[in-house]
């Protein structure tokens, strides 16, 4: 591995004109497919084989007049005056703005909350005890996120001229529903990451590679997600998760590969040598792109493991981003190289060049060799330390509350949340959570029969606050019936009304029953999650510790790496629910409304952080085995592998966490969480667990670190990540006067 990416290094720095056209064909071709075959992306949300999907499956066949994907709008009025809504001025405004939305683009149908059924009978909600709340609901032809911006700009225009008229108005439901907005906050992240850069090389055309690289490859990914949106479905939010990783991840390896090619130019202090350069690039990719490759492999199979969930969004995000690391790989072993011939020797400052021409290196490993010393020498204390630290951090772990965002979770001062207070107030907090129950009848059963069959069994359930009356399709061999739970849609005991509906349901003789609606769904969804936990950390711990056994041809290395992990994910997620949940420092942290931590997170953070954890690993005890390989005792393999890569991996930490936590300043609840919790996560791993208790143990168990089964060691394949055979290969090759400056860069 280590000679072949020797050779590709070398080649693509000398070969830089050729390299950089090939680059140029790529990113054009790309960029012209994106233009030509770019579509609309899907904003249908589905999960596959579970309850809530079939039955809104089911809806969608049976109730084509409902409109089940549409969008909808829920436009909650309140009288200001204390006179019902009913009341002839209020009324006029209510009927009034009914009237206006009736006339909306892509509407398809509008339900006054004073609408009366054939017989005058009342049909609208309106809260029972005063008539001062009323609910208007608006159905859409499209989806909410493929409604025209003038479709929007009519509703928001039609409630503000009803406000006019004496009535407070709020609108929940998804129309209002924006994607997030990421531009600005990766912008931040680049910002924070160029400086670390210049301070890292003290040379701004240096700090500047990496950027460009970086941006490169999440420009590539995002081009070839729009081509595909031609031939797939492609979801908004796909592209998200890419931009985040492939920013940190495409500037942590490029970062790895520069540092290390400088370290080899000022090492062999002949900057002005051309080929000496290119053979300081050969090396430089032959030894820490060997440990990119592995790291970004770690990667790649950490984010395609989430597929085991099924749940086709994520799955995409996943692809996406594991893709866009697979890129960035490419473009560090390759199209780095080209960039570093062009800047020749101006890779470093003037004043570098001439303290490296008078024997001062330019790379200053003293403060790591510093810290790796004092780590070696109080191995129990650190480690303690460092273990009790994150287990405290980990301990609000243990109140972590699971669900997805609803219009409670919103902002205080958003007009979503004051219409999801205003519908509790008026009807119950049960009202913000409806559930559909969807029956496919069977053969020969009368609708009505079975109508009051499923009424009948319904009431012996506790927790329902309203069963709606069983509603037959045209065709007369489906039922639908609407029930509205006691209590919000996140509470717990909600969460066990759906599981005790399905349950009397499961063996009604009339139909085969279906439950769906949001909070349905997002019981599915986390159920979906918890039952993938399991296999997803099998599969990928499993892989990864293949990956690491393979690197470092060790058994207790890959078990302290992955153990490592596991405290960096607890005490993030610690952090997580901290923050989130509790609301600790929510105002510092941008959260408007703390509450459950969404479903979904667990699983992505222990994929995430896992991938990520591995990097630090790899680029850490790569050179620690690299030095025990060349000679050295355990502990001095430590301090003098620390030395050398502690510098560089705290600039790539400091440069992934400013990625990460620029995304907290997202609107999406999702991505602010996530990049939170990665930031967190980074921060743990890279300086307490790789930094401290990683060296700690290894440390404490001396030669053993290393130790592996000789008949293990005899059928593994040697990849050669720290260069020994690249090494003998060099020593071969050179010319006899070179052969000792060769073997000097052992």
């Amino acid at each position: 591995m280590a000679t072949f990416l020797y050779r590709l290094g070398r080649g693509s720095y000398r070969l830089r004109w050729l390299v950089l056209a090939v680059w140029i064909l790529v990113v054009g071709g790309v960029g012209a497919a994106a233009a030509t075959l770019q579509q609309e992306t899907n904003p249908e949300f589905v999960l596959p084989g579970t309850e809530s999907q079939e039955a809104f499956d089911l809806l969608e066949e049976r109730f084509p007049e409902m409109d089940a994907d549409g969008g909808t709008a829920q436009i909650v009025i309140e009288s200001e005056d204390g006179q019902p809504l009913t009341a002839e001025a209020n009324a006029a405004a209510v009927d009034a703005l009914a009237a206006v939305m009736a006339d909306s683009p892509q509407i398809a149908g509008v339900t006054s909350p004073l609408a009366t059924g054939p017989n005058g009978e009342p049909v609208g909600m309106l809260s029972a005890e005063d008539q001062t709340i009323g609910v208007m609901q608006v159905a859409y032809a499209e989806p909410s996120m493929e409604l025209d911006e003038s479709t929007v700009d009519y509703l928001e225009d039609a409630v503000a001229d009803a406000e006019d008229q004496g009535i407070r108005v709020e609108v929940g439901g998804d129309v209002l529903q924006a994607m997030p907005e990421t531009s600005a906050t990766e912008l931040i992240g680049i910002g924070v990451a160029l400086v670390v850069l210049i301070i890292t090389f003290g040379a701004l055309l240096a700090a500047g590679l990496p950027i460009i690289t970086a941006v490169l490859g999440v420009m590539l990914t995002t081009a070839g997600i729009l081509a595909a949106t031609s031939f797939m479905n492609v979801s908004e939010s796909t592209g998200t998760l890419a931009s985040m990783i492939g920013l940190a991840v495409g500037i942590d390896y490029a970062l790895f590969i520069l540092s290390r090619y400088r370290s080899e130019l000022a090492k062999d202090g002949r900057v002005e040598d051309k080929r000496a350069r290119a053979d300081a690039m050969g090396r430089a990719v032959g030894t820490a792109g060997s440990a990119v490759f592995f790291a970004g492999l770690t990667v790649i199979v950490a984010l395609l493991g989430l597929s085991v969930v099924n749940i086709p969004f994520l799955t995409e995000m996943a692809v996406a981003a594991a893709v866009t690391v697979a890129i960035a790989v490419v473009i560090a072993v390759t199209l780095l190289p080209a960039f570093a011939g062009f800047a020749g020797k101006r890779i470093f400052t003037g004043r570098q060049r001439r303290r490296i021409a008078s024997g001062v290196h330019g790379s200053k490993p003293n403060g790591g060799k510093r810290w790796a010393g004092f780590v070696t020498r109080h191995p129990i204390l650190v480690a303690l330390v460092g273990i009790v630290g994150l287990g405290a951090l980990a301990y609000p772990a243990t109140d972590l509350e699971l669900g997805l965002p609803d219009a409670s979770s919103y902002g205080e001062e958003t007009t979503q949340r004051q219409a999801y207070e205003l519908i509790s107030d008026g009807f119950g907090e049960g009202f913000n959570g409806q559930l559909m129950l969807v029956g496919d009848l069977h053969d020969g059963v009368d609708a009505a029969t079975a109508a009051a069959d499923v009424t009948a069994a319904l009431g012996d359930v506790d927790g329902i606050a309203v069963t709606g009356q069983a509603v037959p399709n045209e065709a007369g061999d489906t039922l639908l019936v609407t029930v509205i739970p006691e209590t919000a849609p996140a509470a717990e005991a909600t969460n066990q009304l759906v599981h005790d509906i399905r349950g009397v349901l499961a063996d009604d003789a009339d139909a085969d029953w279906a439950v769906t609606g949001a909070t349905a769904l997002n019981i599915d969804i986390s159920d979906n999650l918890n039952d993938a936990l399991l296999p997803y950390m099998l599969i990928v711990v499993g892989l990864a510790a293949l990956i690491l056994l393979l690197v470092f041809r060790s058994i207790l290395v890959p078990v302290m790496a992955t153990l490592g992990f596991m405290l960096s994910v607890f005490a993030a997620l610690g952090a997580l629910v901290a923050v989130f949940q509790w609301g600790w420092g929510a105002e510092l942290f941008n959260v408007d409304q703390p509450g459950p931590i969404m479903s979904m997170m667990p699983i992505l953070m222990i994929g995430l952080v896992f991938g990520l954890a591995m990097d630090y690993q790899i680029f850490l005890v790569t050179r620690v085995r690299e030095a025990y390989v060349h000679g050295a005792d355990p502990k001095a393999a430590i301090v003098e592998g620390y030395g050398h890569s502690s510098r560089v991996v705290v600039a790539a930490a400091l440069i992934m966490i400013s990625v990460f936590a620029a995304f907290i300043f997202s609107a999406e609840s999702l991505i602010a969480s996530m990049g939170f919790a990665l930031a967190a996560a980074v921060v743990f791993d890279a300086f307490v667990v790789r930094m401290a208790i990683i060296p700690a143990v290894m440390a404490l168990v001396g030669r053993g670190a290393w130790w592996i089964p000789r008949w293990l060691d005899r059928i593994l394949p040697n990849v050669d990540v720290e260069g020994e055979r690249l090494q003998r290969h060099l020593a071969a090759d050179a010319p006899e006067d070179e052969r000792e400056l060769v073997g000097a860069t052992k």
